[in-house]
């Protein structure tokens, strides 16, 4: 009966018969290496038709051995190994994930894996700060459970516009092919699953809008088929609250947290959301006891068992602590941009800002749902009216639906607020807020009536002339941008805005290629839209809040202007994080604030909200969130609290009760905020305890610069032309020939001009990184395997590699063979079910010391491998003669022979290496090391040989 781990022959084609859970099964993957082409066969069935069809019966067999069908040069053979060493996918590793996924992660991005590791069963906060990657972070755990066979389903939840964001994640960066969960996929993926099995069980990797999924309808279902590994995205909104929305999503995740053994992580960068409440409900989902716990005085026993499920880091953190973080973030010019109204735009402002301050107050009188549905109107006409002439045209324009709502409904400030604030948790509705005007309006007398529609045709005049200040300097703004090098997100409050500003700016912006998104574009058009922009001229994109989270923009933009302030400085936080974030290849990001000094609504947001919050930022090097329901108030009651003063009076009083209050809330979350940062920054795990796992990691994978050398020694060989770039040696230029084989020129995308590339991560804008599982690599890696394991080549001229090469050389000065294999072993570790499969390629030689053969150390080997050229020439006939001695010698692989004996002995020493590699690294890790076992497989593959032949001396012969 054959073993794991072995070659078996069926269906006439030669596999690795791989260890498996079920014993009904043989599990049989290409010698190639990749996964995705493994397949299951009955051991039942396969027997059974063994009888009248042998080629079904799965039989013991062994790599073919190299032959002298096609010898070529050293560096024909070396390539054949390089491809096989490209391909291994189940690597000897101490995290397998490595070997799987298409990203080169910075070094503190393992923190999380490395405390994950500790826990069973994981139970995680990943608390960083915005754009360092946290979505990495968690994949990457994800991703080695998977690997280590300990999760076999996984779902995120999140809001339900960055689904598509983690699905793209989860495929390209991770190589887990993902479905989206939400209503309008729902049809189609119960259409999928097979009768009677449930979508849940029929997909293993699910991303799921969390609002969907948290309803009574969805939820039961839901909570029977949950995976075994759940990642909550913005976690902060699934903690309690008094909002309906929020509660349910808090009642799904608490539900999902009692099962003991299940895997959660939370992911957020604002934990506290400016409330120590919200903070204790989420580390109380990790574990019920620190729910009870008060956060702000922690003993040294309860701060140490919370340390190990809680990581929270600021950028200063990571680039003081870990050499590869100084150069992941760009540095963030903060910069102000100012501008005055023009008289005409000034006094539409005084009178609108009037005629809202009276709004409110002759609201005093009526019933209390009439009177709230004319405040939250008023601050609606007012940020319209600021926004743009075009925002108030819609605003005050579109309300002729006279739809009456109950009293519950009206005085439902959730319903409202969305029209004025913009969330820091949800997406903000982008729409001009015209149903609150509407039912506003049904309470007005027909002078305020008459009044609106004066200011429409006042806000038409303004938009028609050239009276909009506020338009024409964003003009020049962005133009001074762009002269800079720049590339910037101009980010508007309301749609009607964002069209108004676009078409300006492609009429005024001559060259300058003008991008426009709101929130009428579906997901899928919005990314179609962003990703048609080019990268080789001077563009700028108008957009609104709906894709300041979810959409990765900082690949081609490297700017920010606030347009319109937003009215949460969380937000602000949130759309500057667009482009300040990990993968930014530019070394500085520009923001701006852009607001008018004669516009006392942008001076009271300056002052009360993000002044403040630029002083935070600069003292503590992360944003520190303040409770939206605190912005509210501090705001409004600045505005209208204070509303019998003339407008061009208004000025923030900064010893007014209201707005102290405020700041000292803010100031109590800011030292809350850095007492935790100091406390639970992971200190304890430094570069030493991850700098090995990388090392030993890349010698069996390979690092960057040899996933270049490969993919540039093979691209020569198989008819592909790989250029780089002038002024950026980083950069590479790809482009096929008629001659390129169709495997490798389906790998390179269709489209004008030569494919930009780069083997360095992160990948500038426009430009693909290319790491070791991208699908170029693969290809290459495959094809150059597939040609030279053919049984026959009609001009072996032809072949790109060869599995023998034959050099003279100055190198040596005695005949030397070296092999090239592969091994496999057989992991097996304390708890696991069955051994998992590890491989990794291996290099040895010999020198012939006449008749006797003197084995050099793996050192010398790779000496040679790297030093070794050919110095003379050398005959085919002669190339093969000396192939042919050498494979004579070698014989069928048998554990008695010399050179097999000594091949698997380098397996054996090696398995030995592995074992007290593993052992050290769950010794760190604090798991169990008893038990370990690492099992050679005999024999190695013997992948090819590479004869070097001494410079004859003078007079010898």
């Amino acid at each position: 009966m054959p073993t794991p781990g072995s070659i078996v022959r069926c269906r006439e084609r030669e596999w690795v018969l791989l260890p498996g859970a079920e014993d009904d099964r043989f599990w049989l993957r290409p010698l190639i290496g990749r996964s995705d082409d493994v397949i299951a066969i009955s051991r039942t069935l396969s027997e059974i038709a063994g009888y009248t069809l042998p080629e079904e019966r799965v039989c013991d067999a062994h790599f073919p051995l190299p032959t002298p069908s096609n010898i070529q040069d050293a560096t024909a053979a070396m390539l054949f190994w390089r491809a096989a060493r490209m391909a291994l996918r189940d690597g000897a590793t101490p995290l397998r994930s490595l070997g799987r996924i298409s990203i080169r992660p910075r070094l503190y991005q393992f923190v999380p894996l490395l405390m994950a590791l500790r826990l069973q069963p994981v139970r995680l906060l990943i608390a960083d700060d915005v754009g360092v990657g946290k979505t990495i972070e968690a994949l990457l755990i994800a991703r080695e459970l998977w690997d280590r066979g300990e999760i076999r389903s996984l779902a995120v939840l999140c809001p339900p516009y960055l689904c598509d964001q983690w699905q793209q994640e989860l495929r390209q960066k991770f190589h887990l092919d993902a479905v989206v969960v939400r209503p309008g996929t729902i049809s189609d993926l119960d259409r999928q699953a097979p009768q009677g099995v449930d979508f849940y069980h029929h997909f293993p990797v699910q991303v799921i809008s969390i609002d969907w999924v948290k309803t009574s309808r969805h939820r039961d279902r839901f909570l029977v088929h949950c995976p075994d590994f759940v990642i909550v995205d913005e976690a902060h909104g699934v903690a309690p609250a008094t909002d309906t929305a929020q509660q349910l999503r808090h009642e799904l995740v608490r539900e999902l947290a009692v099962k003991a053994e299940r895997h959660l992580v939370l992911l957020t960068a604002t934990p506290h959301s400016g409330n120590p409440d919200t903070f204790r409900a989420l580390i109380g989902l990790l574990d019920p006891e620190f729910a009870t716990w008060d956060v702000s005085n922690l003993s040294d026993g309860q701060r140490a068992r919370l340390a190990r499920h809680f990581v929270q880091r600021t950028r200063t953190d990571i680039e003081q602590s870990w050499p590869d973080g100084v150069r992941c973030f760009p540095q963030r010019d903060l910069r102000d941009a100012h501008y005055y109204l023009t008289p005409a735009y000034e006094s539409l402002f005084r009178d609108v800002y009037t005629f809202c301050a009276e709004l409110v107050k002759r609201g005093d009188g009526l019933r209390e749902p009439q009177r709230r549905v004319r405040y939250w109107a008023a601050l609606s006409i007012l940020r319209c009216v600021m926004s743009s002439p075009a925002a108030a045209r819609v605003a005050l324009r579109n309300r002729a639906a006279r739809l009456t709502m109950d009293d519950d409904a009206l005085a439902d400030d959730t319903i409202w607020q969305g029209a004025v604030f913009e969330s820091g948790e949800t997406e903000t509705d982008d729409e001009t807020p015209t149903t609150v005007i509407e039912q506003a309006e049904l309470s007005f007398n027909e002078s305020e009536q008459r009044r609106l529609d004066v200011f429409i045709r006042r806000a038409e005049q303004i938009a028609q002339s050239n009276e909009d200040a506020k338009l024409t300097g964003a003009i020049d703004l962005v133009r001074q941008l762009i002269d800079e090098g720049y590339a910037p997100i101009v980010w508007c409050r309301y749609v009607a805005t964002a069209d108004y500003v676009a078409r300006a700016f492609r009429h005024h912006l001559s060259g300058v290629h003008v991008t426009c998104v709101t929130g009428r574009m579906g997901e899928e058009e919005r990314r179609a839209v962003i990703a048609a922009a080019p990268v080789d001229q001077p563009r700028v994109l108008v957009a609104t809040d709906c894709i300041s989270e979810g959409i990765n923009l900082h690949e081609r933009y490297n700017a920010a202007i606030h347009y319109d302030l937003p009215w949460n400085p969380n937000r602000l936080e949130q759309r500057e994080g667009r482009v300040d974030r990990y993968g930014q290849t530019a070394p500085t990001v520009v923001t701006v604030r852009y607001y008018g000094l004669n516009n006392e609504v942008d001076t009271v947001v300056i002052d009360v909200l993000l002044r403040k919050a630029r002083e935070i930022r600069r003292a503590l090097g992360a944003h520190v969130p303040v409770p939206a329901e605190s912005v509210m108030d501090a705001l409004t009651k600045t505005l209208f609290l204070r509303r019998e003063q003339p407008a061009n009076q208004l000025r923030l009083d900064l010893v007014a009760s209201e707005t102290v209050a405020f700041h000292q809330r803010w100031d109590e979350a800011v030292a809350r905020e850095k007492k935790t940062r100091t406390r639970f920054a992971q200190h304890a795990l430094k570069l030493d305890d991850v700098r090995p796992v990388i090392e030993a990691t890349d010698r069996v994978l390979g690092d960057p610069d040899e996933v270049r050398d490969f993919v540039l020694a093979a691209a020569g060989r198989v008819g592909l032309v790989i250029q780089p770039q002038r002024g950026h040696p980083d950069v590479f230029h790809v482009t096929t020939l008629p001659e390129t084989p169709p495997p490798i020129a389906d790998a390179v995308p269709e489209g004008n001009g030569a494919w930009a590339i780069t083997f360095s991560s992160p990948a500038p804008g426009g430009v693909e990184y290319i790491g070791r599982n991208h699908r170029l690599v693969s290809r290459l890696a495959g094809y150059l395997f597939s040609m030279a394991l053919a049984r026959s080549h009609p001009d072996h001229n032809e072949v790109p590699v060869a599995r023998i090469g034959v050099i003279r050389t100055d190198s040596v000065n005695r005949l030397t063979v070296i092999w090239l294999t592969r091994a496999r072993y057989l992991l097996q570790f304390p708890g696991s079910r069955h051994p998992l499969l590890a491989e990794e390629a291996l290099v040895s030689g010999y020198v012939d010391e006449g008749g006797t053969h003197r084995w050099l150390d793996e050192a010398t080997v790779t000496r040679l491998l790297r030093e070794a050229r050919s110095a003379g020439n050398i005959s085919p006939a002669e190339k093969r003669e000396l192939a042919e001695i050498v494979l004579a010698e070698l014989g069928e692989a048998n554990r008695d022979h010399p050179i097999w004996q000594a091949l698997a002995t380098q397996t054996e020493q090696r398995a030995a290496e592995l074992k007290e590699m593993y052992r050290r690294v769950r010794q760190a890790l604090h798991y169990h090391v008893r038990g370990i076992a690492v099992e050679p497989v005999f024999p190695p593959d013997l992948l090819g040989m590479i004869v070097l032949q001494p410079i004859p001396r003078r007079g010898t012969s």
